[in-house]
């Protein structure tokens, strides 16, 4: 039996996901947060008239929404406003945490979660992206991830791979992962660090892979948005992915290459080969703009406003789900079968397995 071309779904049983509660905003949303329990943090702020503005970072806004019903429990001017990078999540001891661009540089900033009201401030250095835990915050840059201690707000390791650049990173439990590639080949791999010490715990994925667009883990499971991975399969996939792409081949003959196929990893698996894969598309087929997440052993790929969720450990296909508003997105989030959606000025909670 000829299996079917990828990409193929039953678009007559995708319904649309229940929306909780949604919220119109003054602000410009910028970004989001929202953990397996607690409020719902959002951040903006009002765009200059004209859009100019002399600073390197515009005055910025925080909010924090309950989440079961989207009322708002606090609001306040933040000491870290819209510019180069952004970060928020939850202290240890419920504290909200923020990191971003501020006026007089970039800041780590902690607040009440009940009220807003600032606890303490400290200055850090530039960073692209931050991911925010009880125990660190983990900031990357295009040349170094360096580790700052929620607690104390001081920065606790930095790690560097000469010769390479940072493109993201996540965590599972004690490692962070990190996205990087090679400045002279551009190949790209992952490497595992120890989250307390920031050393080298292992290396996932080596650096041979030729496309990797984006990276999702969750427990001890991770998720590569790559291409052309034929090299990055055991013997028993490897045969099963040629005979897709064989499918694809044109009528001159020419090698059918994937071009975007999502590759599932085990954390404790053999380094760079992976437990499964599948082909969103091949030669001959337009490249989908995907963006992936994870959450309770779960992957959310969202194309328009279209998510469809698949089991993390084995790829399988578990349903699709329309979410009106996320074509139009700014940010987004799912935790605890709540799917949190930020457009230009509305924020929304839907109701996604979980």
């Amino acid at each position: 039996m000829t299996p079917p071309p990828p990409l193929v779904r039953l678009l007559t049983m995708t319904s649309t996901a229940r929306r909780r509660w949604t919220r119109e905003l003054d602000s410009e949303v910028d970004g989001i947060a929202m953990g397996a329990e607690g409020p719902v943090l959002v951040h903006g702020y009002d765009a200059p008239a004209g859009g100019m503005w002399t600073d390197d970072a515009i005055p910025g806004k925080l909010g924090a929404m309950d989440r079961n019903t989207g009322e708002i429990l606090w609001s306040s001017p933040c000491e870290v406003g819209y510019g180069r990078g952004f970060g928020a999540g939850f202290g240890s001891a419920g504290e909200v945490i923020v990191l971003g661009p501020g006026t007089h540089g970039h800041r780590i900033v902690q607040l009440d979660v009940d009220t807003g009201r600032l606890i303490a401030a400290e200055t850090i250095e530039p960073f692209d992206a931050a991911l925010v835990y009880e125990d660190v915050c983990i900031c990357a840059s295009a040349g170094s991830v360096m580790a700052i201690s929620t607690s104390v707000m001081k920065p606790a390791w930095r790690f560097a791979l000469p010769g390479h650049r940072i493109h993201q990173i996540a965590r599972s439990g004690e490692q962070i992962l990190v996205l990087h590639s090679d400045k002279k080949s551009k190949q790209k791999g992952v490497v595992a660090l120890d989250a307390i010490t920031g050393s080298v715990a292992r290396t996932v994925v080596p650096t041979t892979l030729s496309e990797a667009h984006a990276m999702v883990v969750n427990g001890n499971q991770m998720v590569l948005l790559s291409a052309d991975v034929a090299g990055h399969l055991p013997n028993e996939l490897a045969g099963q992915f040629l005979g897709e792409l064989s499918q694809h081949e044109g009528n001159h003959g020419d090698i059918a290459v994937d071009r975007l196929t999502l590759l599932g990893f085990s954390l404790d698996g053999s380094a760079g080969i992976a437990n499964w894969y599948h082909i969103l598309a091949a030669t001959g087929q337009e490249v989908p703009d995907v963006l992936i997440t994870a959450d309770s052993e779960k992957l959310y790929m969202a194309d328009g406003a279209l998510v469809e969720v698949r089991d993390l450990l084995t790829g399988r296909a578990l349903g699709d789900w329309t979410i009106p508003g996320l074509d139009e997105q700014v940010a987004w989030d799912v935790a605890h079968g709540a799917g949190l959606v930020a457009e230009e000025h509305r924020l929304s909670i839907f109701e996604l397995p979980a």
